[in-house]
């Protein structure tokens, strides 16, 4: 008689004897527990060899991770896994009797979907470096997955941009880290897309926050031109862009940013004052370069004769420049020995006059000059020299333009040569081939 065991209805409704193997059997049927596949159970290794990792996942079976599956795992990810570890792993599945077949990549692959979803609804911004791009954008790690940021979400990327223009961009993002931020995600399509240009305006805030915190009055920052205005320049500092007013791009005179700096130029900067509360940044670039002013009593004495171009034009006299950030003033009374009503009918803007100083004040930062004080033959030797260097100047730029068609009519020739001789081995390769074929066939003769 075998062993057996009395059953009840789950309603109570009649009775009867079972045998032990059977009431393994119903408990089975009935383990709400039991794995499916596509479940995530977490559980500890309890072995691991070349033929897999075995999981105890708290079930009647174990789990066991094949080789196959491991391989997909980075190097340091295999050699991390030890005995005792928590891991999660991907039932793939359960038909065999004593064990599942589960897969920790699965797993933990399903995890960054999770974690798409997650910033997906959080909004969340992240960072991400490009490792590669296509016709249609960059492509970023995002864990196990690839993230896709198409070109109209690339911050850098303008709409109106050529086709060359836009790969070459591309290709400079290699390697760049990006703010981003997840827009879609479709596990079905395996589609992750993410958006510079909806995490830009969250990051820039967050970095300027941060140099402004940083920042203090009266440092020198190194930092890059980022733009050029009429009214000056901005120099980004590594999180926010400051603004360097004309007034301070240099100690003379400046029509636009463009004659002192350049877009991309890299240069060190003067902080002159920080508003935490509109976030400005007061930059200058004249208060790192010394003030011409402070030794100009060294250049210049008085009675001394100099060349001085026409800056401004007053009612009460011109205003030349005698070097970059040293202006003096050419008074209506010095202009001619003659009464003089009219400036203009003098002098012109953008004229250079031999003139002779006055006075100096460097306290108050005056040069007097004096035009009527030059005499008819210090401006006759003075005119006389200017054509010389002028036509030295010439001479110079001719024997350079010449120089130069020299050098491209040689690289030229050059060019020529090589191709000729190129042509010419080829031809010898040829003969000496058809020569040796012809050979051959003598010999097979």
């Amino acid at each position: 008689m075998g062993i057996v065991a009395q059953r009840g209805n789950l309603t109570g409704a009649s009775k009867g004897t079972i045998s032990l193997a059977e009431l393994q059997d119903l408990l089975d049927e009935h383990d709400y527990d039991s794995p499916q596949v596509g479940d995530i159970r977490k559980g500890i290794i309890v072995s691991i060899s070349t033929q897999g990792v075995i999981v105890d996942l708290g079930l009647k079976r174990d789990g066991l991770v094949p080789t196959a599956d491991l391989n997909k795992l980075e190097p340091e990810e295999r050699d991390a896994l030890k005995v005792n570890d928590e891991v999660f792993v991907y039932v793939l599945n359960t038909d065999k009797p004593d064990s599942l077949v589960v897969s920790i990549h699965l797993a933990r692959l399903n995890q960054d979907w999770i974690r798409a979803e997650e910033l997906l609804e959080s909004k969340e911004m992240i960072e991400a470096e490009v490792i590669g791009y296509n016709k249609g954008g960059a492509i970023v790690p995002f864990g196990r997955l690839r993230g896709f940021v198409p070109i109209s979400h690339l911050s850098d990327v303008a709409p109106g941009m050529g086709e060359r223009r836009r790969q070459q961009r591309l290709a400079k993002l290699r390697g760049e880290t990006l703010p981003l931020r997840v827009i879609e995600v479709n596990r079905r399509r395996r589609r992750l897309v993410l958006s510079q240009r909806e995490a830009q305006k969250e990051y820039d805030a967050l970095r300027r926050a941060e140099l402004i915190e940083t920042l203090e009055e009266g440092e020198v920052r190194h930092g890059t031109v980022s733009g050029l205005r009429d009214f000056g320049a901005f120099v980004n500092l590594g999180g926010a862009d400051g603004l360097i007013h004309i007034s301070e791009l240099a100690w003379h005179r400046v029509n636009h940013p463009r004659e002192v700096l350049s877009i991309g130029e890299e240069i060190d900067v003067y902080v002159m004052r920080v508003d935490n509360d509109s976030q400005r940044i007061s930059l200058s670039l004249k208060k790192i370069t010394a003030n011409p002013w402070d030794t100009v009593d060294e250049r210049y004495k008085e009675n001394e004769l100099v060349e001085g171009t026409i800056t401004r034009i007053v009612d009460y006299g011109a205003f030349a420049e005698i070097e970059p950030g040293v202006e003096g003033l050419l008074h209506i009374s010095q202009l001619s020995r003659g009464n003089v009503t009219n400036v203009n009918e003098m002098v012109q803007e953008g004229e250079t006059h031999l003139l002779r100083i006055v006075n100096i004040d460097k306290k108050r930062q005056r040069i007097g000059l004096s035009l009527k004080a030059v005499t008819a033959m210090e401006q006759i030797e003075w005119m006389a020299q200017r054509e010389i260097e002028k036509a030295a100047a010439e001479a110079a730029a001719e024997a350079e333009a010449a120089a130069l068609a020299e050098a491209e009519a040689e690289a030229a020739a050059a060019e020529v040569e090589a191709v000729d001789e190129e042509a010419a081995a080829e031809m010898e390769a040829a003969l000496a081939a058809e020569t040796g074929r012809a050979e051959i066939s003598e010999e097979e003769e």
